[in-house]
């Protein structure tokens, strides 16, 4: 029989579970996919945010959205659309419950209980797929999921979810930066302002210096580089700062440290204030990109 079995709500940054279905099903072939779900509930950033896995007669179905993860256990036989459709309603009457500052600051496990009575009602109501009276939503999915899959993970990715081997986690990391981060604040975006101004500067000035060595082949190519060192060093920490990386804030410090480089370089070409203002520029986009955390993360002081 196709049906729900289970579904939780966790948090993505730790996995603190925050809310989950009471479990009367108590087959050894459950309890055993609830373990391969407990394990993989601590390591959804690492994944894409749509997934999929099959273990034996279950299919464990999961979903993140603003640093939250949607999970549940059903046969294998239950149909994928319903699966998402049912994660997605959990996530859109979550999100409308509880404000992210709550669920971020929350301590202890099962904090948000009460929000199990919902849970059991719509696993109810997606039990009996023909009492369902959601067919534009789920179409929508049906469309969503057309073009935009849910990732399948392989019996190698659940023994990395098992066992956690740092060469399976690394398969992910190219795919996990779709995680959320938070709003942007002001600063953030004055800081992103200056640095693309100061990367057209360099631009500008490295254009400039090539004209220089075509009518004069004495000038020295090297500024040209550091020109545009700088440039990519800029773009690279606005790019960095709207967007989640791994290893971000080391990244954000290695280009400034490029910055730093490249304006100590161009000395003989800018004067004091200006070489402080590209500095200075570079050090304030960094201190954003460290405070804009993962939904869910708090702010990072540590390289």
């Amino acid at each position: 029989m196709s049906m729900v079995l289970f579904a939780s709500v966790v948090r993505v940054g730790d996995g603190l579970p925050l809310s989950a279905s009471t479990d009367y099903e108590q087959g050894k072939e459950l309890q055993e996919t609830k373990k391969h779900l407990k394990g993989l509930s601590k390591k959804l950033g690492q994944f894409p945010d749509r997934c999929t896995l099959k273990d034996g007669p279950f299919n464990v179905n999961f979903t993140s959205s603003l640093g939250v993860g949607y999970l549940m256990v059903c046969t294998a036989s239950y149909p994928n659309m319903l699966a998402f459709c049912f994660l997605d309603e959990l996530m859109k009457e979550f999100i409308v419950t509880y404000e992210t500052r709550r669920i971020s600051g929350a301590v202890r496990p099962y904090s948000f209980i009460e929000f199990d009575t919902f849970i059991q009602k719509t696993k109810q109501r997606y039990n009996s797929p023909r009492s369902l009276s959601t067919k534009i939503n789920l179409a929508d999915m049906q469309t969503e999921i057309r073009l935009r899959p849910p990732y399948q993970l392989s019996p190698e990715d659940l023994r990395a979810i098992n066992g956690f081997s740092l060469h399976a986690a690394s398969k992910y990391k190219g795919i996990a930066p779709t995680q959320m981060l938070q709003p942007v604040s002001l600063p953030g975006v004055v800081s992103c302002v200056l640095s693309v101004l100061c990367g057209g500067l360099n631009l500008l000035r490295g254009v400039h210096a090539i004209e220089s060595i075509l009518q004069n082949e004495d000038e020295d190519f090297n500024s040209v580089i550091a020109f545009f060192l700088g440039t990519a060093a800029c773009l690279y920490q606005c790019y960095l700062f709207c967007y989640f990386s791994v290893w971000r804030n080391s990244k954000s410090f290695l280009a400034l440290a490029l910055i730093c480089l490249s304006n100590m370089y161009l000395y003989e070409l800018r004067n004091v204030w200006q070489i402080l203002f590209h500095v200075a520029a570079g050090a304030f986009m960094t201190l954003q990109i460290r405070l804009r955390q993962p939904l869910g993360k708090a702010p990072d002081y540590n390289v």
